[in-house]
């Protein structure tokens, strides 16, 4: 499995098409999230993500929150097998290349409530009480560099 770290610019278009297909996989068909997931944010994102046999495994993406400075969010977190050690793996990974790529002294997130516990177990902390985002219920969680 190879993992990657690319700016939109250096994608491939299948690259993109895969992550494309795998985040429609995971929020759309199996969360039900109804949303516009080809945002503009794409284009100005770190794209961390691990392919396996030309397939998306597992993916996130990371960007300059635009409200504090300092600050990157990190998104669309997604893993296509669960239980396996991929979701830490491209945490650890990323976070690696955000320190390298995106220095900051803040990594925060939108974390859906459900994984709250996984991402504590990474370093993150809850900043937030809990509050609906396209009817998943989320907390707002952040790691200090």
């Amino acid at each position: 499995m190879d993992f990657c770290a690319k700016r939109f610019n250096e994608l491939s278009p299948t690259e993109v098409y895969e992550i494309l297909k795998a985040r429609q996989k995971v929020f759309m068909v199996e969360q039900k999230i109804i949303c516009v997931d080809a945002d503009d944010i794409d284009y100005r994102s770190l794209h961390c993500f691990f392919m396996r046999n030309g397939i998306v495994e597992a993916y996130l993406r990371a960007f300059y929150d635009d409200v504090r400075p300092a600050t990157v969010t990190i998104g669309r977190v997604l893993t296509i097998t669960r239980g396996n050690g991929i979701g830490r793996q491209l945490m650890e990974r990323a976070i690696a290349e955000i320190k390298r790529q995106l220095p900051c002294s803040t990594i925060r997130m939108d974390a859906q409530k459900q994984a709250q516990g996984f991402y504590e177990k990474i370093g993150f902390k809850t900043v937030s009480d809990e509050y609906l985002e396209e009817g998943v219920v989320h907390v707002d969680m952040e790691m200090t560099l």
